[in-house]
């Protein structure tokens, strides 16, 4: 039997490899123990799947270890946007969810994510306990399938409708209909497939989706994660369908890819800074901002413009979504292009926000384009970039130790005026830039973020990046 270690959200692994039906029946007898000595057994789980291989087999199994610890499961009749599911937890006032999926990771990846009663990620210290209650072999309780749907211990439910009516409550979808937009959806062959033709059916807008099957080798991409390069093919069809702008959703639709007129892809970063533009400029809403540590210090001066508390967190959401709650946040995000929101789920929802940015570009009837110009004239222009660099696991105390002890006096030519360690070292710098250095929290990858005002020293300041940490 293999080890399993929760990452940021859960777990994650090879599918055949560590990925196997025994180890994710462990998985769910560990969260079945941690549910019942947490008291939250008795109001059951609710359970769902993405489009990966086999990914609704292995939802299948972990319902049976619940069935077989007593615990009552809501599994969906079919594969579901990681968001819904969230949303369902609370519909059913259910004690947590199971989510087979492995979101953004590469095709050969499956995952194992738990959520809380919120519908939200359990944070670190929960996700250590349950890791600790995962038995070594995997002679768990259990019951088969058939005999769990018969003594309905398992129920099978179909997520959409109450998650709909959710998402009408949060976005006037009718002017969305009625504007007669070209919305290009690229789906990236996943759970996101046919949400924004449903939604917005029925009036003048128009919605060209494109990767819209289940393919689970993912092509034209090296993974569903919605940023360059794996963006470059489904955005090539922005100007073949004359679309005015580019949706892009994750393999679990959890997060926001986004593209402008010009089939230009916009950054994450400035996506957040829109996203914080619409709600307190368009909205006029106010509350607190919730960002991680490798995301933009626009939102920073948008919470000096507008008077509202920015709070910085760890990378995940098993940082962002607790601290949501703590300070009823108006929105919470990361720099993977994961945003949550006030009266929703403490989750990331990519279907939400590509109606709320579609939103944003209805009411101000600009261009994505001309809306980053928009958000420029508020905060000053700011840029961003980011590398991934595979390590062998057994230099990582050796680089670790390199980033640790850095003490740079500049960066990409710009003096260094602080060191934040939150979560990985930021080095902040006299522009009001920043660069991090951080290990991803679910494969063997070093990232190395930057932002800054100055576009020309990007590239500079990513190279430093890695020439501290050892790798260049």
């Amino acid at each position: 039997m293999s080890t399993i270690k929760f990452g940021t959200d859960g777990w994650r692994a090879r599918i055949a490899d560590h990925y196997t039906f025994a180890n994710v029946s462990r998985c769910a007898q560990g969260f079945a123990t941690f549910l019942k000595k947490e008291g939250r057994a008795e109001k059951g789980v609710v359970i769902g799947y993405d489009q990966r291989f086999q990914a609704e087999n292995f939802a299948a199994t972990a319902a049976e270890v619940m069935a077989g610890n007593g615990i009552h499961v809501w599994l969906t009749k079919h594969n579901t946007p990681t968001p819904a599911i969230s949303y369902s937890v609370v519909d059913h006032q259910a004690g947590g969810a199971i989510n087979i999926t492995a979101s953004h990771n590469p095709p050969d990846d499956l995952g194992f994510k738990v959520r809380d009663p919120l519908g939200g990620a359990i944070p670190p210290q929960d996700l250590k306990l349950i890791e600790s209650f995962i038995p070594e072999t995997d002679e768990v309780d259990r019951l088969t399938f058939d005999d769990a749907l018969s003594d309905g211990l398992v129920e099978l439910f179909n997520p959409d409708p109450a998650y709909i009516d959710q998402l009408k409550r949060l976005v006037d979808i009718e002017p969305l209909k009625d504007a007669g937009f070209s919305v290009l959806v690229d789906c990236m062959w996943g759970n996101g497939a046919g949400w924004f033709p449903r939604l917005l059916k029925g009036g003048s807008t128009t919605i060209y989706e494109v990767h819209n099957e289940r393919n689970p080798i993912f092509p034209h991409m090296t993974r569903p994660e919605p940023i360059p390069p794996n963006v470059d093919h489904g955005l090539s069809f922005v100007s073949k369908v004359g679309a005015d702008m580019a949706i892009i959703n994750d393999g679990d639709a959890d997060r926001l890819g986004v593209g402008d007129e010009n089939g230009k892809f916009i950054d994450q970063l400035r996506v957040y800074g829109l996203m914080g533009y619409y709600f307190l400029e368009v909205r006029g809403e106010r509350g607190p901002v919730v960002k991680t540590i490798s995301t933009t210090k626009m939102l920073n001066k948008l919470g000096r413009i507008y008077d509202v508390p920015v709070y910085e967190t760890g990378v995940g959401f098993k940082y962002i979504a607790p601290k949501m709650v703590e300070v009823n946040a108006m929105i919470g995000g990361e720099e993977s292009g994961g945003y949550a929101f006030r009266n929703h789920v403490p989750e990331r929802d990519g279907i939400l926000a590509g109606l709320y940015l579609l939103d944003l570009v209805v009411q101000t009837g600009k261009k994505p384009s001309e809306l980053i110009d928009l958000l420029f004239e508020k905060v000053g222009p700011h840029y961003y970039d980011r590398i991934d660099s595979r390590f062998d696991q057994a230099r990582k105390g050796e680089i670790l130790q390199n980033v640790d002890s850095a003490r740079p006096k500049t960066i990409g030519g710009l003096a260094v005026t602080d060191i934040v360690t939150i979560d990985g070292h930021q080095f902040i710098m006299e522009d009001g830039g920043w660069l991090l250095i951080r290990f991803s929290g679910t494969e063997p990858i070093i990232r190395v973020y930057c932002e800054t005002t100055h576009e020309d020293k990007v590239q500079a300041i990513l190279e430093d990046g890695l020439r501290i940490a050892g790798l260049q």
